[in-house]
């Protein structure tokens, strides 16, 4: 009689649909991809900036050294052409990052309309970005070389 009395006062939980769990659990996980898409995608914009910032910034310094030499005479080309690929390079990476950024705050905001709606369970986070961190650093990078380039300060300065 007990156990009839527990049983009357246990409310059974009811068990999701399968089909719809799984589709529930394929729609976090697409979230995921979709994310880790996004990182390889800046990584890329990255990738490519570097190349123009570190090929702009040796062309700059190499220019300079043969000017400072005595090697070449004081010819401006060579010399602007590395600043403009400096600045190609920061120009790229400030777009990217902005891109990302509306990007994942849209996927983001996507996410989170699901699983208000009950279509997404939200278990697994979103952490921070490294590659989003390592693009604001890089971008960092990028300033300090331009300062060297054009204002003559900073740590890349070469001492005489």
């Amino acid at each position: 009689m007990a156990d009839q009395a527990r049983a009357s006062n246990v409310t059974a939980i009811p068990h999701p649909d399968p089909a719809t769990e799984l589709s529930s659990r394929r729609t976090g996980m697409s979230f995921q991809r979709t994310r880790l898409s996004a990182d390889r995608t800046l990584m890329s914009v990255m990738r490519t900036s570097l190349s123009l910032i570190g090929f702009g910034f040796t062309i700059f310094q190499f220019f300079q050294k043969l000017r400072d030499a005595g090697t070449l005479k004081a010819v401006a080309a060579p010399r602007n052409f590395g600043t403009t690929l400096v600045l190609l390079g920061i120009g790229m990476l400030i777009v990217g990052i902005v891109y990302h950024l509306l990007f994942m705050m849209g996927l983001r905001r996507t996410r989170h309309e699901l699983v208000e709606e009950g279509l997404l369970h939200g278990q697994s986070g979103f952490p921070a970005s490294y590659t989003l961190i390592v693009a604001v650093l890089l971008l960092i990078l990028g300033f300090v070389a331009i300062a060297d380039m054009v204002f003559h300060v900073g740590p890349l300065e070469a001492t005489p």
